[in-house]
């Protein structure tokens, strides 16, 4: 049995992607209204009952905005901007810098760009989990 909670984040930002098709529109600088959701699970609850409280994840909201918001993404991560790479350096990031009680941990980060697609990252079994 396991638990898990999440939170959703937004920003603005835009992004160009390479080696496309020539005329594929993803190919020409454009942007999107991102949504970041960050998971987090626990096998026990730590007080008051809680996986996490969900102001422990207020780092991830100002990181969002200092580092992302209204940016041009291949300028600020050094892989190409996919949701896909967004979603694990996002990963990456909140494994290193949010503090969570020693029962929870992240689960997943999901990226979307619209409201009808998305991509998650899900670190592997052979990944230590924060």
């Amino acid at each position: 049995m396991s638990f898990r909670i999440g939170k959703r984040f937004t920003f603005e930002a835009a992004h160009q992607l390479s080696g496309l098709p020539e005329g594929h529109k993803c190919g020409r600088l454009h942007g999107h209204s991102y949504a970041v959701e960050v998971v987090l699970s626990a096998t026990e609850l730590s007080e008051p009952g809680f996986v996490a409280d969900f102001a422990d994840l207020d780092p991830v909201k100002r990181h969002l905005a200092e580092r992302y918001d209204h940016q041009v993404l291949n300028a600020t991560i050094d892989v190409e901007p996919t949701s896909e790479n967004i979603a694990r350096v996002l990963f990456k990031w909140c494994a290193e810098n949010v503090p969570l009680p020693a029962t929870a941990a992240i689960e997943a980060v999901r990226v979307s760009e619209t409201p009808a697609t998305w991509a998650e990252y899900v670190p592997g079994p052979d990944s230590a989990r924060t």
